[in-house]
């Protein structure tokens, strides 16, 4: 029998959306999702339909599959849609419509109005971000499963399939399928055009330089010109390289962050081993140090700011290789609303979880850097979920 998300669960995130559309606006009469993920998050399935929401009702109108969304999902009101005729034929048109001005096509509005003829679009994006940056007991415990499993394949099992000869891909291949021994759910979902649903990266010295269209520190040669990620198939780990993992792992469609950075053989035998370890060391204190601002009533802006005013100049051209921000948030998505960034100004609250970051490109040399998932507490420094900094490890 497929997981299924707890109907308490979804029922309280159906009350949390229509109490938040109904402070936006008394009279709202419709909200239509469709975005796969806000699919799984208010219904416990992904189908190809539509999530219609309105004060006093909640119907799941799935095209493909209305079989499995039984199977899968406890949501009460599930019903089959050859077309979006099913919605002019069951519902008044509204005035206006709350919709995911993200993510919804201009062909999926046609679309609807062509039955549904409404006048305004609305945009749900906000109330639908605000309600998933704070992490329900249930997720919460998610996270932490995916953040065990993360934390023993790339603390404990990746050091073990270092050696020199193997490719960047070939590394990504063995790493992923860790993971999925373990139950890893086997992908990280984006939530950017170019963010790419893919299994994360590998880039040993010079490739994790390699600037990508996602907008991450992290870099990357890819698979190829096509692939801008898990890693290249023609570069080989080599004795003095750095060996930086960019690698997400889930459990039920929610994601922990972690990176992480091997030196192969020992750090005094390379002549830019000082400049390395001082670097890397550098990182973990950041790391801690963002931690334990991450508290309720802090901003993320706040927090950006006070740790950029006091950077260490050696390192401000290489910090976060060009990035403006220190984490983000993640959950069902690795880079959630809100960012630990400037313009990022309201209050952070318990159970919201953040994947710190705190990188540096050493230019000749590469990325070093560490990456660890947080929850926002009510009491004291944020918790890490996925096992925290590591020293840099030598792999002799």
């Amino acid at each position: 029998m497929p997981h299924k998300v707890p109907k308490e669960e979804l029922d309280a995130r159906l009350s949390a959306l229509r109490a938040a559309l109904a402070q936006d606006d008394p009279g709202w009469q419709m909200a239509i999702l469709n975005h796969k993920i806000s699919m799984y998050y208010f219904t416990g399935t992904m189908q190809v339909g539509a999530l219609v929401v309105t004060p006093d009702s909640a119907t799941l109108w799935v095209r493909r599959d209305l079989g499995r969304a039984q199977d899968e999902s406890l949501f009460q009101d599930l019903r089959p849609m050859k077309s979006f005729r099913s919605l002019g034929e069951t519902y008044p048109v509204p005035k206006a419509v709350y919709l995911e001005k993200k993510t919804a096509t201009l062909e999926w509005v046609d679309m609807v109005r062509k039955y549904l003829p409404f006048e305004e679009i609305r945009p749900v994006d906000g109330f639908v971000n605000a309600m998933r940056a704070r992490k329900s007991a249930y997720e919460l415990d998610l996270m932490r499963k995916a953040g065990a499993i993360h934390a023993e394949v790339l603390q404990s099992v990746a050091p073990t399939l270092c050696k020199e000869g193997v490719s960047e891909a070939e590394l990504g291949g063995l790493v992923y399928t860790e993971l999925l021994r373990r139950g890893s759910m086997g992908i990280s979902r984006f939530n950017q055009p170019l963010g790419e649903d893919i299994a994360g990266l590998i880039a040993f010295s010079e490739n994790s330089l390699r600037t990508t269209a996602f907008d991450g520190p992290g870099g990357t040669a890819g698979t190829c010109t096509a692939v801008q990620g898990i890693g290249s198939p023609e570069r080989k780990l080599r004795k003095k390289d750095l060996a930086f993992f960019d690698i997400p792992a889930g459990l039920e469609g929610y994601h922990t962050d972690k990176s992480i950075v091997f030196h192969m053989g020992k750090l005094s035998e390379n002549p830019e081993g000082e400049r390395i370890r001082a670097a890397y060391d550098y990182c973990v204190s950041l790391e801690l140090e963002i931690a334990a601002r991450l508290v309720p009533g802090a901003t993320p802006e706040a927090v950006y700011n006070e740790i950029a005013e006091g950077l260490d100049p050696q390192y401000a051209g290489g910090f976060m290789n060009g990035g403006k921000f220190l984490g983000h948030s993640i959950g069902l998505m690795m880079d959630e609303p809100p960012v630990i960034a400037r313009g990022f100004r309201d209050p952070l609250q318990p159970g919201m979880t953040f994947a710190v970051e705190p990188k540096i490109a050493l230019p000749g040399i590469g990325l070093v850097g560490t990456e660890n998932t947080y929850l926002v507490r009510e009491n004291g420094p944020a918790e890490p979920l996925n096992g925290g900094p590591q020293p840099l490890l030598e792999i002799v």
